[in-house]
This record gives structure tokens, C-alpha cells and sequence, in this order.
């Protein structure tokens, strides 16, 4: 049955308004303020990084799109499907690959992937269970019971389990916490192929190098606030700071530098000069270095990087 057409023409893969979740009290804990009034719009086809730390409230939102979790208050509109009038158009827009396994180690991958594919209401013919054993890379362990599989195979079989119903938003919750070096260059590989295709992904992550490198934009949640959301070029130039590197000939000490520029002198001997380009340009203390009669064997720069931007919004929170 083909799903009805959504409510808005819109960019947006998906829009969030005034989103506040509270989980309730219990007999032995406080309500809990999870949410606290996100706004916050993923546009079509982009790979979004969802950052922040451990109980910022990244897996809230997650469950709430997914439909795991029943908002306080505020709208979301999923593919441009309001997920209170249409709950069901919404929740087949989005797929979600955990971040804990969820396999029964009685099902074999083709079970597995046929069984959630029933659950969404994909007729049999329209099943692509072979297709995503294939992008998985689990076509030779399709008749392995899930509990023979290694933990790098059975994350890999939550992703195909995320994609049986052809949905046009992914969302990976850590989808390489704990795994070697291959299975996430292999994961990333497929990520990128799905979203070539016309895929919006949405990450959460704790390995800030990896949303740098795969993230179109990204937004900073913590203690339940949006604190910042943009490019991630855009967020890398919010940190007005560069390091020089600077190896001299023979032993140097520390010049006298520009005010706003510190210094430090590397047990190596190097030196490692600290400024804001956009007051300091970098031929200020090359000037330095020269005025205290230190010649230069090697120099580099180094940029801020994502680290650098969530570690300074986190703690200003």
C-alpha cells in the first residue's frame, strides 16, 4: 500500500519545534528533564552529526523519531509527515541502527531481515533481502544463527535490519563504538554509498574525527539544549586559534612574542607558538623567531579541529 503524500513540499529531511521531553518520576528517582525546547531543522539528502556528551539527550531525540518514546511537548515532522496525525507515514520514512544489539540469536540474517521487513509491512516481493545481505557483506553467513556471528557481523546486520523498508532517512546511534579499523572503514563506505544515492543520514558519535570527516553540518546538544548548530566548516572557524610548530637548528629558547600569542617550549626542544589569526598573522611571529636570531629547520601549522569546538561550547555551557 503506497504511503500518502506528505503534508509540506519542504527541503527538510527533518523538522523539529520547541521539543521537550520529561521522563516522569519513579519510586526511586526525580523527573528527569531530558529536553528542554530543541528547535532543529536536517535538510534532504545531507550526513548530519547529532553530538554532544554522554546524557546530553542525543538518544531522546533519536527515540523520539523513531517513535521508541513519547514527547512532552513540540512538533516533529519526519519526510514532512507530522508525527502526531501521521505516526505511521513518519515512522517509515526513518531507520535506526542501534547502538545495542537487538538480535535474536535464534534467526539467522535472511531470518532476521525478513522478519523486520514483515514488521514494516514490506510485501514479500518487494523484500530486497538479498540486495542488503550484499551490502552488508553477510551473503555467506545468511544461514548462520545471529549468536555464531562475531560482534563486527552483528553490527553489521543491525544496519541492514535499519534499511529493509527503504527508508529515506538512516539514523546510526554510535555505529562504531567498540569496532576495529576495517569494519568501520567498510561501514563509512557504505554510509557514503547510501547517501550518493539520495540517503539523509543523521550520526551520533563519540569519535569527534569522524563526524569531521563525514558530517556536512552538525549540531552540539548538552543538559538537554541546542547550544550550537552549522556547517561543520563554519563551527571549526568559531575557534580563533592556530598553532605554529617550529623546529629550530641547535637549542632555542622562547622569543618574545606578540601580545594574544603564547608559547611553549617542547621537551623536544621545538617550539609551539599559539595565536589568533584573526589578530595575529602568522608573519608576526615568524618575525619573532627571526628578531631572536632562531633559524628555522622545520615549520607547520596545526588547525583547530571538532574536538577543540565541542570540548570550549560544552564547558562555556
Amino acid at each position: 500500500m503506497p504511503l500518502a503524500s506528505p503534508e509540506t513540499d519542504t527541503s527538510n529531511a527533518i523538522e523539529i519545534a520547541g521539543l521537550h521531553k520529561t521522563y516522569a518520576a519513579t519510586g526511586r528517582s526525580a523527573a528527569k528533564v531530558a529536553l528542554q525546547g530543541i528547535d532543529l531543522n536536517i535538510r534532504r539528502g545531507s550526513i548530519f552529526g547529532l553530538l554532544g556528551p554522554n546524557g546530553a539527550g542525543k538518544s531522546t531525540i533519536i527515540n523520539i523519531l523513531a517513535g521508541l518514546v513519547i514527547k512532552t511537548s513540540g512538533k516533529v515532522r519526519i519526510w514532512g509527515f507530522d508525527q502526531d496525525t501521521n505516526p505511521r507515514q513518519s515512522r517509515a520514512a526513518i531507520g535506526v541502527m542501534p547502538q545495542e544489539p537487538n538480535l535474536d540469536p535464534f534467526f539467522t540474517p535472511r531470518g532476521s531481515l525478513d522478519v523486520q521487513a514483515g514488521l514494516y509491512g514490506v510485501p514479500r516481493a518487494q523484500r530486497r533481502t538479498e540486495e542488503i545481505l550484499e551490502l552488508i557483506g553477510l551473503t555467506d553467513k545468511a544461514e548462520a544463527y545471529a549468536r555464531s556471528l562475531s560482534g563486527g557481523m552483528r553490527r553489521r546486520l543491525l544496519l541492514g535490519k535499519a534499511l529493509v523498508h527503504s527508508p529515506q532517512i538512516l539514523v546510526l546511534d554510535e555505529p562504531t563504538a567498540g569496532v576495529d579499523i576495517e569494519l568501520r572503514n567498510q561501514l563509512w563506505t557504505n554510509v557514503r554509498r547510501l547517501n550518493d544515492e539520495g540517503m539523509t543520514i543523521i550520526l551520533t558519535t563519540h569519535y569527534l574525527e569522524e563526524a569531521q570527516e563525514m558530517c556536512d553540518e552538525i549540531a552540539i546538544i548538552d543538559k538537554g539544549r541546542l547550544i550550537a548548530r552549522d556547517t561543520t566548516s563554519n563551527l571549526l572557524g568559531r575557534m580563533d586559534s592556530k598553532t605554529m610548530l617550529i623546529v629550530p637548528e641547535g637549542e632555542a629558547a622562547l622569543p618574545p612574542l606578540p601580545e594574544g600569542a603564547t608559547g611553549t617550549l617542547r621537551p623536544d626542544g621545538s617550539l609551539e607558538l599559539t595565536y589568533p589569526p584573526s589578530r595575529i598573522p602568522a608573519e608576526a611571529l615568524l618575525a619573532a623567531v627571526h628578531d631572536a636570531g632562531i633559524a628555522i629547520r622545520d615549520i607547520r601549522t596545526m588547525e583547530s579541529d571538532l574536538e577543540d569546538v565541542f570540548l570550549s561550547l560544552t564547558s562555556a555551557h
